[in-house]
């Protein structure tokens, strides 16, 4: 069985679409575990230098 050229056309935007899509999941993933990371370390950034200055000298 051949496709025909307007299969395959669609085919090929079709396969442009969900390659978008995954690459924009990706993206969103990336960006989210990053920013969270980042929110983290501040945090503990924050508490060790409360810990510093309330520890006894």
């Amino acid at each position: 069985m051949r496709l025909t050229d307007q299969e395959l056309a669609a085919r090929k935007r079709r396969n442009l679409w969900i390659a978008g899509g995954l690459v924009a999941f990706m993206v969103l993933v990336f960006l989210t575990t990053f920013l969270r990371m980042q929110r983290n370390m501040e945090e503990a950034r924050a508490m060790r230098a409360n810990a510093v200055a309330e520890a006894p000298r």
